[in-house]
């Protein structure tokens, strides 16, 4: 978990299930940029600047539903470019909603995320 502070009643870290930790890593790394810290082989922690955001954690089955995770993106359009390039699925083109763009993918475990932008 992350060194620094944290926020009271805030989302302090989030964990993804997969089932193929390999390729959900190269998956991210090239759609995102994220990087990886490895807790054995069925775990590892997404890292930022002061230790974890969140994590993969390896399971046989991924279960659909629940909270949608969205990320954020100052170019909304690159992002979709990357990660049909890392071998996302998109699930929901870039349609717009009150305050900006957005567009929903799937990566290769089958977890369901969300892009927005202003723009």
């Amino acid at each position: 978990m992350s060194s620094g502070p944290h926020t009271h009643h805030t989302i302090d870290y989030i964990e993804f299930a997969v089932t193929d930790m390999e390729k959900a890593k190269t998956f991210y790394t090239k759609a995102f940029g994220w990087k990886f810290n490895d807790h054995g082989s069925t775990y590892s922690g997404i890292q930022k600047e002061n230790g974890e955001i969140g994590g993969l954690k390896l399971e046989t089955t991924v279960t659909r539903g629940g909270p949608l995770v969205i990320l954020y993106s100052s170019d909304l359009r690159d992002s979709l470019k990357k990660i049909i390039a890392a071998d996302g699925f998109i699930t929901q083109e870039i349609f717009s909603f009150p305050g900006g763009q957005r567009f929903h993918f799937k990566d290769p475990s089958g977890n369901e995320l969300g892009v927005w932008s202003e723009k």
